[in-house]
């Protein structure tokens, strides 16, 4: 059994083995590969593999399978961190927060965090610096904050889609 979660302060586990990870890690690198593919990679004929697949799905641990798009080609070449401190916390500031950063497509990312000055970290994408400051210009007059700074990715080192599972207990 592997502890995957925490929902509603239930822990709740879920049962895989060694096929089960092996299947995810396939699928983590590349959801296109023929079923039958798949199930010659893990050992195993192709109803069982699809039955495997949809248990994981159902189970929630397959959350979604997307593409992954290359920013650059898209003329997305700028990656903003954006740190934002506030000084309250209170539910209708989370709700209209959570709000506010849903309706931006620019922002792909948001973390409440800890361990610095900072309450929130946003991952935003823009086609330019000027654009990005634009953005950043209207987001000001929607969140209310006590501080707010931006860093400016210079260079991707490394990006990474895939969970390491070789933690994972089977």
């Amino acid at each position: 059994m592997i502890k995957v979660g925490n929902y509603s302060n239930i822990m709740w586990k879920i049962r895989m083995d060694t096929i089960d990870k092996n299947i995810l890690q396939i699928l983590q690198k590349n959801t296109t590969l023929p079923l039958s593919e798949i199930a010659n990679r893990v050992g195993i004929s192709k109803t069982p593999c699809w039955n495997r697949i949809r248990a994981l799905e159902e189970k929630g641990v397959i959350r979604e399978k997307v593409a992954i798009l290359d920013k650059g080609k898209l003329n997305l070449n700028v990656v903003v961190f954006l740190s934002i401190s506030v000084s309250h916390h209170s539910d209708s500031w989370v709700k209209k927060f959570s709000e506010t950063v849903k309706k931006h497509e620019q922002i792909i990312e948001v973390y409440r965090v800890t361990g610095s000055n900072m309450d929130y970290l946003l991952k935003i994408v823009a086609a330019s610096v000027a654009e990005y400051d634009e953005f950043q210009q209207r987001l000001i007059n929607e969140i209310e904050f006590s501080n707010m700074s931006s860093s400016i990715a210079l260079k991707e080192i490394k990006r990474a889609t895939a969970l390491p599972l070789e933690f994972l207990k089977v």
